[in-house]
Parts: structure tokens; C-alpha cells; sequence
């Protein structure tokens, strides 16, 4: 099988969720950056491959195997690819621009994504409150979004955006939907679904998501 030689190979390997967020955003920073990469996607109902759990202690998904190295967690693994792959740069070089990225990465994660995972878990009587809460909350930083910058106050696709279109491709598959007053935020996810590596980034369940797109 695959799985079970992937962590003898050279090349790097990820072992991925295919429709998990936390996945998909490390498959869209290795298409950002065109990392050639063997993906051994995971089914989180059915048999795990054979040496994730050597590899992982949590035997979860995303894993990435570099020859000898294992990394675990979407944004240890994001910032070890900036940076043994420096180019294009996904984050800033000086430490201070640096220290706001990251900053705004973990709001997203604790914000955000904290809520997408509540939908994937709630009960459908919970669920109704919990889109309304994203929906409101993303609208509430739609003046950041129409900043006039192509991508998230920034001129360049960053690590932010990979952490925010993975994000926003979702919304629809559960039935987030947007007030008229977040129309920057449609416009900013629409440039970011349009480009190549979003597209190469995505599984075949993923482009399911959004079956009109």
C-alpha cells in the first residue's frame, strides 16, 4: 500500500482528510507554492493507514513526512513549508509584519473555524444559530475585506489567504450565507476560488461542495 511505504520515500508525502478544512488549507500553501507532493488521502470513518499512528501520535490528518521528519497540526506544517520552500514567500520577512500574521491567522482560527467545526458537530436545532453567528461575524470585518487590496491587506496571495479560502469554499455547503453587506467578502473569496492552485487544491469531494461554482 502507499500509506505504509510513504514515510520511507524521498519525496514529501501529506496524508490528508479530503474534505477536511484543516487539510485542504495545507494542500492549498503546497499549490501556492507548487511542492510537488504525494497525497494519501484518509477516510476519518474507515481503516487509518497502517503507519499513520507511528508518524502521529494523534494518528490524525493533516500529516506531512518530509524524508525523516513528521509534522501534525495545519499550522506548524503551513509555516515549516514557508520556510523550507521560501519561495513565494507566504509571510513576511521582518518580525514585526511577521508577529500581525500570525495574529490574524490564529483570530481566524479561533473565530472562525471554531464555528465552521461547531456546524460539522451540532445538532440541527444548534446548527441554525451557529451559521447565523459566522455569517454575522464575518460581516462584521467585511470594511477589512474592501481595503482595496486584491488579497487580505495585502497585494500578494499570503498565508492568511490560505487560511481564509479553504474557509470561505464552505460556506455554502452549510448553509452560511452572507448578508448584502459582506459583498467585499464574495468578491475577495470569488479572486481567490478563480486561481490555479485554489483549483489544483481541491479534492473531487471538495469540488462537490460547491457544485454551481
Amino acid at each position: 500500500m502507499a500509506s505504509v511505504l510513504l514515510s520511507q520515500r524521498s519525496t514529501i508525502g501529506l496524508y490528508s482528510d479530503p474534505i477536511a478544512l484543516e487539510s485542504h488549507r495545507v494542500r492549498l500553501v503546497l499549490a501556492e507554492k507548487g511542492i510537488n507532493v504525494e497525497v494519501v488521502e484518509v477516510d476519518p470513518e474507515g481503516a487509518q493507514p497502517e503507519d499513520l499512528a507511528d508518524l502521529n501520535p494523534y494518528a490524525e490528518t493533516p500529516t506531512l513526512v518530509d524524508r525523516d521528519l513528521a509534522l501534525y497540526d495545519a499550522r506548524v506544517i503551513c509555516e515549516y513549508l514557508d520556510e523550507r520552500f521560501p519561495h513565494p514567500p507566504l509571510m513576511p520577512i521582518d518580525p514585526v509584519s511577521r508577529a500581525k500574521a500570525k495574529l490574524v491567522i490564529s483570530r481566524i482560527e479561533r473565530d472562525w473555524y471554531a464555528l465552521l467545526s461547531q456546524l460539522e458537530r451540532q445538532d440541527k436545532r444548534r446548527r441554525a444559530a451557529v451559521r447565523r453567528e459566522l455569517a454575522e461575524s464575518l460581516a462584521a470585518s467585511a470594511d477589512v475585506f474592501a481595503a482595496g487590496t486584491p488579497y487580505f491587506l495585502s497585494d500578494e496571495i499570503t498565508m492568511m489567504d490560505c487560511a481564509l479560502a479553504p474557509l470561505l469554499w464552505r460556506l455554502d455547503h452549510y448553509g452560511v450565507e452572507l448578508p448584502a453587506e459582506a459583498e467585499a467578502i464574495a468578491s475577495y473569496a470569488e479572486r481567490l476560488f478563480e486561481r490555479e492552485p485554489f483549483q489544483a487544491s481541491l479534492t473531487d469531494a471538495e469540488q462537490g461542495m460547491r457544485p454551481s461554482s
